[in-house]
């Protein structure tokens, strides 16, 4: 066993990954963890997964850089998705991200997600009436895809009829940040910005003749800016529109369709959810860990560091492994377990540091009204057919998933 996870780990290629890694990447990721966990990478780059270095990586923002433009120019070229990527806020160091990030942030205060909480509510109702109607579900399409396009699109009030286009928008120019980008994946993504640029502009326009309500119209607060006359730029204003959208959309729904998965492989969890509802808040952090939405970062090293033991050159491309590192044993005991009651569970799905998840209490509310609801109004659902992965290596989901409802 241990001469074949030293063989797995002395092997592995970010970029020509086996077919069975999607279904399940983590013994690859133990492999790696326990062999060679400040990994060299073919193409130069390095790959970690350990809790402690990521966690450095976060935190250090001085030697490790979010700024994308240098590793993504030779990737995207002069593309729309080059100027996307290079232009939200997830991809910039401070100052930069600082100011748009606090803009955000305004957004989102605590007051305003606890205001969203009856229409999540309702909106999540609406959705199990339809399953109950028709007797049985497919989990993404009929429900856990569902839910955060229209948070997403009630955050941005973006009018209902308008909303089709907005998922698979985002699907196209998250796909395009896969390790290897297709040509077609490319051209669809690049297709994708320069569409929804288009109608988020037309938007914009009649939010300036018309604005919302800054308390719950994230799009007019954005709009208008903070008191003192910080605003955003008209570009930063529409890709931060864009990455609003990406950051919430395809995050939550494999949040809602991993949990619900988890809980029918591990019926023991499943019935003690039904048996103590109020344990839904740990259940949703494990969840989180267990199979974490987004499992990869990246950072550029701006300077010579060590890290692990491994001495980094400046611009070195490093890949943070975060599946890798929510089951690292040197944090989680007993890390292959789902344990909906483990506690403590300081886990990276929302990363940490200056970067971790603005949104993340609005997924967590996502999450727990979407999942002990499901669970309440069908506790004897069960996955009725083979789930199909979406085969990605960095955002870990559900394309379908049939399901038997009881």
């Amino acid at each position: 066993m241990n001469a074949g996870a030293k063989e797995l780990a002395a092997g592995f290629d970010l970029e020509k990954l086996a077919p069975e890694f999607y279904d399940d990447p983590y013994p690859t990721y133990r492999a790696l963890r326990e062999n060679e966990p400040v990994k060299r990478l073919p193409n130069g780059t390095v790959f970690l997964t350990r809790y402690d270095d990521l966690a450095t990586a976060y935190k250090n923002t001085r030697s490790f850089s979010s700024d994308k433009k240098r590793e993504f120019a030779p990737k995207y070229g002069e593309t729309p998705l080059y100027e996307h990527h290079t232009t939200s806020l997830v991809f910039n160091d401070p100052p930069a991200h600082t100011r748009v990030r606090r803009l955000i942030m305004g957004a989102l205060s605590p007051r305003a997600i606890a205001g969203m909480e009856g229409d999540l509510v309702a909106l999540v109702d609406k959705l199990l009436d339809a399953i109950a109607a028709k007797g049985s579900c497919e989990l993404i399409g009929d429900f856990a895809s569902a839910i955060p396009v229209e948070v997403i699109g009630n955050l941005l009030d973006v009018p209902h009829d308008e909303r089709e286009p907005l998922r698979e928008w985002s699907l196209a120019i998250l796909g395009a940040l896969e390790p290897v980008v297709s040509t077609d994946a490319a051209a669809r993504g690049n297709r994708a910005v320069t569409d929804f640029l288009a109608y988020l502009s037309t938007l914009v326009a009649r939010r300036r003749q018309k604005p919302g309500n800054p308390d719950r119209d994230v799009l007019t607060r954005l709009i208008q800016g903070e008191d003192n006359g910080e605003r955003l730029t008209e570009k930063e204003l529409l890709h931060n529109c864009i990455f609003l959208l990406n950051a919430g959309h395809e995050t939550t729904t494999n949040l809602i369709g991993n949990g619900l998965v988890a809980l029918d492989r591990n019926p023991d969890q499943k019935r003690r959810l039904i048996d103590e509802p109020e344990l839904i808040k740990t259940a949703v952090e494990e969840m989180l860990r267990y199979e974490s939405s987004n499992q990869l970062g990246n950072r550029m090293t701006t300077e010579q560091v060590e890290l692990g033991g491994v001495m980094l050159d400046a611009g070195t491309s490093v890949t943070l492994c975060i599946g890798a590192a929510n089951r690292d044993p040197a944090h989680f005991p007993e890390p292959e377990r789902f344990d909906i009651a483990r506690t403590p569970n300081r886990h990276l799905a929302f990363a940490t540091g200056v970067h971790q998840c603005a949104g993340m209490a609005l997924a967590r509310l996502e999450g727990a009204i979407a999942i002990s609801r499901f669970l309440a109004r069908f506790p004897d659902y069960a996955v009725s057919g083979r789930p199909v992965r979406g085969g990605r290596v960095r955002f870990r989901g559900f394309l379908s998933v049939p399901c038997a409802i009881g």
